[in-house]
């Protein structure tokens, strides 16, 4: 299936696997590789979460004001990941302590995922329609082109992305432009 046809759901589970994807490379990957797998690692978590937030979430609290609890328990997950991604990023791939604080992150990543695939998507598929869900990954793939690409904790809600996440893009994208530019090591 080409990516311009996929719904939301196909689209996130998709992202889904290539998270699994670059947390199995960085079990084995070493020095500038497994720099590089966990540079893409911090930057898919980022704009995927980002999507989540803004398209995701809000759609299953219209859909289904009684799956709020469902809803608030992925923003607490995802909230638990910004900060424990943001404290790998200040660590770096290198350091004491980071494999095991990448083995709880992936841990916690895995089992968000597993919620989401189980409590959330099934909803979606079951209340809206075929062209609605691909709508939805249209305005995903939009919000991950423009969202930041590092992690924000306490930016879990709809509300704060749209108010808070255009500055943090900038300079995330910023920063990105920079590391390229020196070769990665920015």
């Amino acid at each position: 299936m080409a990516e311009h046809d996929e719904d939301v759901i196909e689209l996130l589970q998709r992202q889904h696997r290539e998270i699994r994807e670059l947390f199995d490379g960085l079990e084995t990957a070493e020095g500038d590789r497994r720099r590089d797998l966990f540079h893409d690692l911090v930057r898919l978590l980022a704009v995927h979460e980002t999507a989540e937030e803004l398209v995701v979430h809000p759609e299953i609290r219209d859909l289904e004001p009684a799956a709020a609890p469902v809803v608030d328990a992925r923003l607490g997950e995802e909230h638990r990941a910004k900060e424990l991604l943001t404290n790998l990023q200040k660590l770096g791939p290198e350091a004491d302590g980071f494999d095991t604080l990448l083995v709880q992150l992936r841990d916690d990543v895995l089992a968000h995922a597993e919620h989401e695939e189980r409590e959330e998507f099934p909803l979606l598929r079951a209340h809206r329609p075929p062209e609605r869900l691909r709508a939805m990954a249209a305005t995903a793939k939009l919000a991950e082109a423009v969202g930041p690409t590092r992690p924000h904790p306490g930016v879990e809600s709809a509300k704060a992305n749209l108010l808070l996440g255009p500055p943090a893009a900038i300079m995330d994208r910023a920063r990105d432009l920079i590391r390229g530019a020196l070769g990665g090591r920015g």
